[in-house]
Protein backbone atom coordinates (compact mmCIF):
# COMPACT_ATOMS: atom_id res chain seq x y z
CA UNK A 1 0.00 0.00 0.00
CA UNK A 2 1.18 3.44 -1.14
CA UNK A 3 0.45 5.63 2.57
CA UNK A 4 0.19 8.81 0.75
CA UNK A 5 -2.04 7.37 -2.51
CA UNK A 6 -4.22 5.87 0.10
CA UNK A 7 -4.61 9.34 2.27
CA UNK A 8 -5.09 11.39 -0.67
CA UNK A 9 -8.03 8.52 -1.82
CA UNK A 10 -9.36 9.38 1.68
CA UNK A 11 -9.14 12.97 1.44
CA UNK A 12 -10.55 12.91 -2.38
CA UNK A 13 -13.84 10.62 -0.75
CA UNK A 14 -14.25 13.23 2.13
CA UNK A 15 -14.20 16.17 -0.58
CA UNK A 16 -16.38 14.34 -2.78
CA UNK A 17 -18.91 14.37 -0.13
CA UNK A 18 -18.49 17.55 1.06
CA UNK A 19 -20.04 18.51 -2.78
CA UNK A 20 -22.40 16.15 -2.60
CA UNK A 21 -24.12 18.02 0.89
CA UNK A 22 -22.94 21.21 -0.17
CA UNK A 23 -25.38 20.66 -3.42
CA UNK A 24 -28.33 19.29 -1.42
CA UNK A 25 -28.76 21.74 0.91
CA UNK A 26 -32.07 23.36 0.15
CA UNK A 27 -35.27 25.44 1.90
CA UNK A 28 -34.85 23.07 5.38
CA UNK A 29 -31.51 24.21 6.36
CA UNK A 30 -32.96 28.23 6.22
CA UNK A 31 -35.65 26.85 8.05
CA UNK A 32 -33.43 25.35 10.74
CA UNK A 33 -31.81 29.05 11.21
CA UNK A 34 -34.92 30.00 11.50
CA UNK A 35 -35.92 28.22 14.17
CA UNK A 36 -32.36 28.67 15.93
CA UNK A 37 -32.74 32.51 15.81
CA UNK A 38 -36.19 32.68 17.53
CA UNK A 39 -34.56 30.09 19.95
CA UNK A 40 -31.79 32.68 20.55
CA UNK A 41 -33.97 35.72 20.65
CA UNK A 42 -35.91 34.80 23.14
CA UNK A 43 -32.70 34.34 25.64
CA UNK A 44 -32.88 30.10 24.72
CA UNK A 45 -29.98 28.25 23.75
CA UNK A 46 -28.61 25.35 21.42
CA UNK A 47 -28.72 21.76 22.87
CA UNK A 48 -26.52 19.21 20.39
CA UNK A 49 -26.61 15.99 21.14
CA UNK A 50 -25.22 12.77 19.37
CA UNK A 51 -24.07 9.06 20.05
CA UNK A 52 -20.40 7.71 19.44
CA UNK A 53 -18.95 9.69 16.77
CA UNK A 54 -21.63 11.65 16.61
CA UNK A 55 -21.39 13.35 19.63
CA UNK A 56 -18.01 13.82 19.13
CA UNK A 57 -18.87 15.76 16.33
CA UNK A 58 -21.43 17.79 18.91
CA UNK A 59 -19.36 18.74 21.34
CA UNK A 60 -17.01 20.70 18.56
CA UNK A 61 -20.12 22.35 16.69
CA UNK A 62 -21.68 23.25 20.21
CA UNK A 63 -18.30 24.39 20.75
CA UNK A 64 -17.72 26.46 18.09
CA UNK A 65 -21.83 27.76 18.36
CA UNK A 66 -20.42 29.09 21.87
CA UNK A 67 -17.62 31.11 21.13
CA UNK A 68 -19.60 32.87 17.74
CA UNK A 69 -22.39 34.35 20.09
CA UNK A 70 -25.09 31.21 19.82
CA UNK A 71 -25.22 30.14 23.54
CA UNK A 72 -24.88 26.02 23.24
CA UNK A 73 -24.56 22.89 25.62
CA UNK A 74 -23.65 19.62 25.10
CA UNK A 75 -26.71 16.34 26.35
CA UNK A 76 -25.02 13.00 26.18
CA UNK A 77 -28.47 10.73 25.28
CA UNK A 78 -27.72 8.34 28.15
CA UNK A 79 -26.85 11.02 30.96
CA UNK A 80 -30.10 13.14 29.48
CA UNK A 81 -32.99 10.24 30.92
CA UNK A 82 -31.07 10.20 34.46
CA UNK A 83 -31.30 13.53 35.06
CA UNK A 84 -29.21 15.53 32.49
CA UNK A 85 -32.79 16.45 30.72
CA UNK A 86 -32.66 19.20 33.53
CA UNK A 87 -30.39 21.40 31.52
CA UNK A 88 -33.51 21.85 28.50
CA UNK A 89 -35.89 24.67 28.62
CA UNK A 90 -38.91 24.70 26.48
CA UNK A 91 -37.40 28.16 24.91
CA UNK A 92 -34.46 25.47 23.67
CA UNK A 93 -33.87 23.87 20.46
CA UNK A 94 -32.42 20.58 20.01
CA UNK A 95 -30.05 19.84 17.51
CA UNK A 96 -29.63 15.70 17.26
CA UNK A 97 -26.77 14.14 14.98
CA UNK A 98 -27.09 10.66 13.42
CA UNK A 99 -26.44 8.93 10.53
CA UNK A 100 -28.70 6.54 10.23
CA UNK A 101 -31.27 8.19 12.51
CA UNK A 102 -32.02 5.20 14.21
CA UNK A 103 -29.72 5.16 17.25
CA UNK A 104 -31.47 3.72 20.11
CA UNK A 105 -30.64 6.64 22.78
CA UNK A 106 -31.58 9.06 20.73
CA UNK A 107 -35.04 7.70 19.87
CA UNK A 108 -35.16 6.95 23.99
CA UNK A 109 -34.17 11.16 23.99
CA UNK A 110 -36.57 12.31 21.54
CA UNK A 111 -40.01 11.58 22.58
CA UNK A 112 -39.26 13.05 26.09
CA UNK A 113 -37.70 16.31 24.17
CA UNK A 114 -40.58 16.75 22.23
CA UNK A 115 -43.20 16.77 25.14
CA UNK A 116 -41.57 19.58 26.33
CA UNK A 117 -42.38 21.64 23.42
CA UNK A 118 -38.78 21.53 22.11
CA UNK A 119 -37.75 22.17 18.62
CA UNK A 120 -35.91 19.61 16.97
CA UNK A 121 -33.46 19.60 14.36
CA UNK A 122 -31.68 16.64 13.10
CA UNK A 123 -28.78 16.31 10.76
CA UNK A 124 -28.80 12.74 9.11
CA UNK A 125 -28.74 10.81 6.19
CA UNK A 126 -32.38 10.99 4.89
CA UNK A 127 -36.31 12.04 5.53
CA UNK A 128 -37.36 8.47 6.27
CA UNK A 129 -35.98 7.58 9.36
CA UNK A 130 -36.86 7.30 12.36
CA UNK A 131 -35.01 9.99 13.62
CA UNK A 132 -36.15 12.41 10.53
CA UNK A 133 -39.71 11.25 11.52
CA UNK A 134 -39.59 12.80 15.08
CA UNK A 135 -37.86 16.05 14.11
CA UNK A 136 -39.11 19.30 13.52
CA UNK A 137 -36.64 20.01 10.72
CA UNK A 138 -34.59 17.56 8.64
CA UNK A 139 -31.00 18.78 7.10
CA UNK A 140 -30.30 16.20 5.12
CA UNK A 141 -26.31 15.03 4.88
CA UNK A 142 -26.21 11.88 2.85
CA UNK A 143 -22.76 10.71 1.51
CA UNK A 144 -21.95 8.11 -0.83
CA UNK A 145 -19.36 6.10 0.88
CA UNK A 146 -17.48 6.05 4.11
CA UNK A 147 -13.61 6.43 3.40
CA UNK A 148 -12.86 3.34 5.61
CA UNK A 149 -12.74 0.34 3.35
CA UNK A 150 -14.97 -1.56 5.36
CA UNK A 151 -17.54 1.29 4.76
CA UNK A 152 -17.86 1.13 8.45
CA UNK A 153 -16.31 3.87 9.96
CA UNK A 154 -17.94 7.05 10.34
CA UNK A 155 -15.74 8.91 8.39
CA UNK A 156 -16.95 11.04 5.54
CA UNK A 157 -20.37 11.23 7.28
CA UNK A 158 -19.25 12.72 10.51
CA UNK A 159 -17.09 15.36 8.29
CA UNK A 160 -20.02 16.10 6.73
CA UNK A 161 -21.93 16.80 9.34
CA UNK A 162 -18.85 19.07 11.15
CA UNK A 163 -19.19 21.05 8.08
CA UNK A 164 -22.64 21.49 8.24
CA UNK A 165 -22.51 22.61 12.05
CA UNK A 166 -19.57 25.01 10.92
CA UNK A 167 -21.99 26.41 8.01
CA UNK A 168 -24.86 27.00 11.20
CA UNK A 169 -22.82 28.44 12.86
CA UNK A 170 -21.13 31.50 10.62
CA UNK A 171 -24.76 31.82 9.40
CA UNK A 172 -25.60 32.99 12.74
CA UNK A 173 -22.90 34.62 13.83
CA UNK A 174 -23.78 36.42 10.75
CA UNK A 175 -27.19 37.12 11.35
CA UNK A 176 -26.95 38.36 15.03
CA UNK A 177 -24.69 40.86 13.81
CA UNK A 178 -21.53 38.88 15.80
CA UNK A 179 -18.62 41.56 15.75
CA UNK A 180 -14.65 40.71 15.97
CA UNK A 181 -15.01 42.83 19.45
CA UNK A 182 -17.81 40.26 20.36
CA UNK A 183 -15.53 37.86 19.68
CA UNK A 184 -11.93 38.91 21.45
CA UNK A 185 -14.72 39.37 24.39
CA UNK A 186 -15.31 35.62 24.20
CA UNK A 187 -11.41 34.43 23.96
CA UNK A 188 -9.69 36.45 26.43
CA UNK A 189 -7.20 34.15 26.90
CA UNK A 190 -4.21 33.21 24.12
CA UNK A 191 -2.92 34.98 21.33
CA UNK A 192 -6.28 35.74 20.52
CA UNK A 193 -7.04 37.45 23.44
CA UNK A 194 -4.02 39.72 22.92
CA UNK A 195 -4.56 40.24 19.49
CA UNK A 196 -8.04 41.40 19.65
CA UNK A 197 -8.21 42.84 23.04
CA UNK A 198 -5.09 44.82 22.74
CA UNK A 199 -5.61 48.38 21.89
CA UNK A 200 -2.79 50.42 19.93
CA UNK A 201 -3.09 52.77 23.08
CA UNK A 202 -1.88 49.63 24.89
CA UNK A 203 0.95 48.85 22.86
CA UNK A 204 2.74 52.03 21.52
CA UNK A 205 6.33 53.29 23.03
CA UNK A 206 6.43 56.01 25.90
CA UNK A 207 7.68 59.26 25.09
CA UNK A 208 11.20 58.96 26.54
CA UNK A 209 11.82 55.83 24.04
CA UNK A 210 9.70 57.81 20.82
CA UNK A 211 11.89 60.31 18.47
CA UNK A 212 9.94 63.35 17.96
CA UNK A 213 11.08 66.49 16.47
CA UNK A 214 10.04 70.17 14.42
CA UNK A 215 9.70 70.07 10.31
CA UNK A 216 12.11 73.59 10.96
CA UNK A 217 14.49 71.49 12.90
CA UNK A 218 18.03 69.95 10.98
CA UNK A 219 18.77 66.47 10.08
CA UNK A 220 21.39 66.20 12.79
CA UNK A 221 18.91 67.11 15.27
CA UNK A 222 16.93 64.35 14.58
CA UNK A 223 19.26 61.54 14.34
CA UNK A 224 20.35 63.34 18.37
CA UNK A 225 16.67 62.43 18.83
CA UNK A 226 16.82 59.27 17.08
CA UNK A 227 19.78 58.04 18.74
CA UNK A 228 18.16 59.11 22.65
CA UNK A 229 14.89 57.00 21.85
CA UNK A 230 17.29 54.55 20.45
CA UNK A 231 14.75 54.03 17.69
CA UNK A 232 14.82 53.87 13.96
CA UNK A 233 12.47 56.64 13.28
CA UNK A 234 11.94 60.12 14.32
CA UNK A 235 7.72 61.81 14.37
CA UNK A 236 7.83 65.14 12.34
CA UNK A 237 5.43 67.22 13.68
CA UNK A 238 4.05 71.08 12.96
CA UNK A 239 3.99 74.13 15.49
CA UNK A 240 0.75 72.71 16.83
CA UNK A 241 2.01 69.14 17.33
CA UNK A 242 0.07 67.78 14.10
CA UNK A 243 1.88 64.78 12.41
CA UNK A 244 3.63 65.82 9.01
CA UNK A 245 5.94 63.62 8.42
CA UNK A 246 8.49 60.49 9.07
CA UNK A 247 12.27 60.51 9.17
CA UNK A 248 13.59 57.25 9.08
CA UNK A 249 17.12 55.16 8.94
CA UNK A 250 16.06 54.19 5.38
CA UNK A 251 15.10 58.25 4.39
CA UNK A 252 19.13 59.00 6.01
CA UNK A 253 20.79 56.16 3.48
CA UNK A 254 18.44 56.77 0.63
CA UNK A 255 19.61 61.13 0.73
CA UNK A 256 23.27 60.57 1.76
CA UNK A 257 23.14 57.97 -1.17
CA UNK A 258 22.55 60.75 -3.70
CA UNK A 259 24.30 63.65 -1.59
CA UNK A 260 27.14 63.67 0.98
CA UNK A 261 25.92 66.87 2.92
CA UNK A 262 22.70 66.80 4.41
CA UNK A 263 22.89 67.23 8.58
CA UNK A 264 22.13 70.87 8.34
CA UNK A 265 19.06 70.79 6.15
CA UNK A 266 15.66 71.47 7.50
CA UNK A 267 14.04 67.50 8.38
CA UNK A 268 11.39 68.44 6.19
CA UNK A 269 13.26 68.49 3.27
CA UNK A 270 14.06 64.62 3.39
CA UNK A 271 11.56 63.25 5.34
CA UNK A 272 8.56 61.04 4.04
CA UNK A 273 5.36 63.42 4.55
CA UNK A 274 1.82 62.14 5.24
CA UNK A 275 3.12 59.09 7.11
CA UNK A 276 0.85 55.97 7.31
CA UNK A 277 -0.67 56.53 11.11
CA UNK A 278 -2.90 54.95 13.18
CA UNK A 279 -5.35 55.44 16.23
CA UNK A 280 -4.65 54.83 19.95
CA UNK A 281 -8.35 53.46 19.57
CA UNK A 282 -7.66 50.96 16.98
CA UNK A 283 -7.12 47.14 17.98
CA UNK A 284 -3.57 45.48 17.51
CA UNK A 285 -4.59 43.18 15.34
CA UNK A 286 -5.39 46.22 12.76
CA UNK A 287 -2.08 47.30 13.40
CA UNK A 288 -0.70 43.87 11.91
CA UNK A 289 -2.69 44.73 8.85
CA UNK A 290 -1.14 47.86 8.77
CA UNK A 291 2.48 46.96 9.05
CA UNK A 292 1.79 44.06 6.47
CA UNK A 293 -0.33 46.19 3.84
CA UNK A 294 2.26 49.41 3.93
CA UNK A 295 5.96 47.06 4.21
CA UNK A 296 6.81 49.28 7.09
CA UNK A 297 8.58 49.28 10.54
CA UNK A 298 7.38 51.80 12.33
CA UNK A 299 3.91 53.55 12.59
CA UNK A 300 3.01 56.83 14.29
CA UNK A 301 0.08 56.89 16.53
CA UNK A 302 -1.68 60.13 16.65
CA UNK A 303 -5.43 61.64 18.09
CA UNK A 304 -8.03 62.77 15.93
CA UNK A 305 -6.89 66.13 15.15
CA UNK A 306 -3.81 64.06 14.01
CA UNK A 307 -1.69 65.52 16.98
CA UNK A 308 1.49 62.95 17.93
CA UNK A 309 0.77 60.83 20.40
CA UNK A 310 3.60 57.76 20.28
CA UNK A 311 4.91 55.32 18.29
CA UNK A 312 4.97 51.48 17.48
CA UNK A 313 7.75 49.94 16.16
CA UNK A 314 7.58 46.61 14.99
CA UNK A 315 10.38 45.37 16.70
CA UNK A 316 8.15 45.22 19.77
CA UNK A 317 5.62 43.15 18.67
CA UNK A 318 7.19 39.53 19.28
CA UNK A 319 7.48 40.34 23.14
CA UNK A 320 4.23 41.46 23.68
CA UNK A 321 3.21 38.44 22.06
CA UNK A 322 1.12 39.86 18.78
CA UNK A 323 3.22 38.38 16.21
Amino acid sequence: MNCLDRAREVLDIEIEALQKVRGSLDASFEEAVSVILDCLRQNGKIVLTGIGKSLHIADKISATLASTGSTSVVLHPVQAVHGDLGIVTARDVLIAISYSGESDELLTLLPIVKRLNVKIVSITASRDNSLAKLSDVVIVAAVEREACPFNMAPTASTTTALAVGDALAMVLLEAQGFRKEDYARLHPGGAIGRALLLRVADILRPPDRVAKISAEAPVRDALVEMTRARAGSCAVVDDLDRVVGIFTDGDLRRHLSRRHVILDEPVKTVMTANPVTVRPEQLAVDVLAVFEKNNIDDLIVVDAQKKFIGLIDIQDLPKLKIL
